[in-house]
């Protein structure tokens, strides 16, 4: 896993930047005071670690990849940045307030191991964790274009339930869940980011920062989707697949774990 994070970051920070409103939520959610320490799991290369750092927490970034930190410092030099493993982080019992991970549960191998890892390090506080369901992700009209890869996606992403009885069995307790509906502004190219924007689809820089293009689709199921697309779009048939996908599930979802 570290070698495809090594490899997409790369050219990960030309798409890839913290959105405000998500910042926002993390921030709010995590509902700890100025100064608090806070650990991000799975930073990448930075931008969520450091946009909450600006909201005046005291941030640790960790992650597997060490391309993505590497990028990371060169970001800032007043986080404390290290390469992990979430499976045995190397932090002291009880030594944050807060953890957050974004967009990045699915990439866990089971998620008890991690759970209990971040359990461990955290001393009171919550865990709040941005990702989608597959419910979710099996209502994308990307999957009109690339279901393959969009298939295998929800089907590496774990379900809610999942991650609340993985949350559960270490002890933490969930205090909320929040959706999270795409909007036209988003400044955060992941996989759904494009939902108002198809043509955002069609540019290999947006793809190569995205796993499931990067990871997951097969070449030859990338080119036939993209032109299929492309003639959609042109066509404006696209405006009939965008209907026919609507849905009330919500695009992502804030899971907020709480060690009392």
């Amino acid at each position: 896993m570290s070698s495809l994070y090594d490899s997409i970051g790369k050219t990960y920070d030309t798409t890839r930047k913290a959105d405000p409103e998500i910042t926002g939520r993390l921030r709010n959610h995590l509902q700890v005071s100025t100064g608090s320490k806070i650990l991000d799991i799975a930073c990448g290369t930075g931008n969520y670690t450091i946009a909450l750092e600006k909201t005046g927490l005291c941030m640790t970034g960790s992650d597997v990849s060490g391309e993505m930190i590497k990028k990371a410092k060169r970001k800032s030099s007043t986080i404390d940045w290290g390469v992990a493993d979430v499976n045995k982080l190397p932090y002291e019992d009880n030594f944050f307030e807060g953890v957050t991970c974004t967009l990045a549960i699915h990439h866990f191998k089971e998620l008890l191991t991690p759970f209990r890892e971040i359990f461990r390090v955290l001393h009171k506080g919550r865990f709040v964790i941005f990702t989608s369901s597959p419910e979710q992700m099996n209502k994308y009209w990307l999957k009109e274009y690339f279901p393959d890869a969009i298939k295998k996606s929800a089907n590496q992403m774990p379900g809610l339930e999942e991650v609340r009885t993985s949350l559960k069995t270490v002890g933490f307790h969930i205090v909320g869940l929040e959706t999270y509906l795409i909007q036209p502004n988003l400044q955060d190219f992941f996989l759904y980011s494009g939902k108002y924007d198809p043509k955002m689809y069609l540019n290999e820089n947006v793809r190569s920062g995205i796993s499931t293009f990067a990871n997951v689709a097969s070449k030859g199921e990338v080119e036939e989707g993209c032109k299929k697309l492309k003639k959609d779009i042109e066509t404006n048939k696209i405006e009939d697949v965008l209907t026919n996908f609507s849905s009330d599930l919500g695009d992502y979802l804030f899971i907020v774990a709480e060690k009392k």
